[in-house]
């Protein structure tokens, strides 16, 4: 059974940053989609951010854009979105999905129903 761990959220003042971590087992993260999403109290769950399996094309919602970064690192097998200049509508659970779909990412933004395999999510609020 695929399992994904989130990690690093926390409380963080505005303007400040914070990385989060997608620790997978069962499955070699290079392999798949990577999704980052997020859902504040009363709202849907928003795609944040999400990484292509093979060249790890990435693409981000336009409200991130210029402030968060995903990457990946093969040898920890592990996912990061690091989060800089947050707001307080980052404020969110925040959790991370994967999916063995070569084309999932490689030209846009994946959909919160595209994904099979999700973790528990990592909270982040940010408050002054």
């Amino acid at each position: 059974q695929l399992q994904l761990v989130e990690s690093g959220g926390g409380l963080v003042q505005p303007g400040g940053s914070l990385t989060l971590s997608c620790t997978a087992s069962e499955l070699t993260v290079s392999d798949y989609a990577i999704g980052w999403f997020r859902q504040a109290p009363g709202k849907g769950r928003e795609g944040v951010s999400c990484i292509n399996s093979g060249g790890g094309a990435t693409n981000y919602v336009d409200s991130v854009k210029g402030r968060f970064t995903i990457s990946r690192d093969k040898a920890k097998n592990t996912v990061y979105l690091q989060m800089n200049s947050m707001k307080p509508e980052d404020t969110a659970l925040y959790y991370c999905a994967a999916e063995r779909t070569p084309w999932l990412c490689l030209i846009s933004m994946a959909r919160t129903g595209d994904f099979g395999s999700w973790g528990q999510g990592t909270q982040v609020t940010v408050s002054s």
